[in-house]
Parts: C-alpha cells; structure tokens; sequence
C-alpha cells in the first residue's frame, strides 16, 4: 500500500509563488515516476508535470512551462512542484501521484488526497 500525503496549498495573489510538497511511504519510492495533476470545479483532472524516477527527466503542460518546476528528492521521498507566477486560472485541487512516466492520468497508481490552490485576481 502507497500512502501520499500533500501539502503547501493556500491562497496566493495573482503573480505570487507557492512550493507544494508530495511525501510517500509504502513502496520504493525512488524507483518510480510521479506526476502532478490539478482539478478546478467542474473541469475534469488534467496533468501539470511528471518526473522520472531518477529526476532526470520532466515533462510539463504547456501552460505552465517557465512557470512551474518539479522535482523531487528521492532520500525524503518528496516530490515538490515550485509553482511562480501564478495566475487565477491555476486555481485547482492539486493532487500528487506515483506510476509511470506519462502525462496520462491512468498510467498513476497512487493518489494523494489533494491540495487547494487558490490564486486571487
């Protein structure tokens, strides 16, 4: 069993920075990818950023590109999403997941519990 615990949402203005935080246990952590994925209401999820299991390798929506960073340090099994310049539309759930590299939401095992973000205008 994989636990993911998020964290490190809150409300921000628009153009401010928020640094999210994704801890897991229960699986080996530094041999898989993982993902980040985001829902705002009535919108279905969609991917914001995946890295491989090294780190070596990102891969973003492209809304987010220059604007997001993710990264993960495999001895605290953590993954971060550094999130700048943030804009209202960014306003989502944000919800971590452990699985295979790919911006597909089904190639995810695990999920967290998610994360509010909220960006006012």
């Amino acid at each position: 069993q994989v636990q993911l615990v998020e964290s490190g949402g809150g409300l921000v203005q628009a153009g401010g920075s928020l640094r999210l935080s994704c801890a897991a246990s229960g699986r080996t952590f530094s041999t898989y990818a993982m993902g980040w994925f985001r829902q705002a209401p009535g919108k279905e999820r969609e991917f914001v950023a995946a890295i491989n299991w090294s780190g070596a390798s990102t891969h973003y929506e492209d809304s987010v590109k220059g604007r997001f960073t993710i990264s993960r340090d495999n001895a605290k099994n953590t993954v971060y999403l550094q999130m700048n310049s943030l804009k209202p539309e960014d306003t989502a759930v944000y919800y971590c997941a452990v699985g295979y590299y790919s911006s597909s939401p089904d190639r995810y095992d695990y999920w967290g519990q998610g994360t509010q973000v909220t960006v006012s205008s």
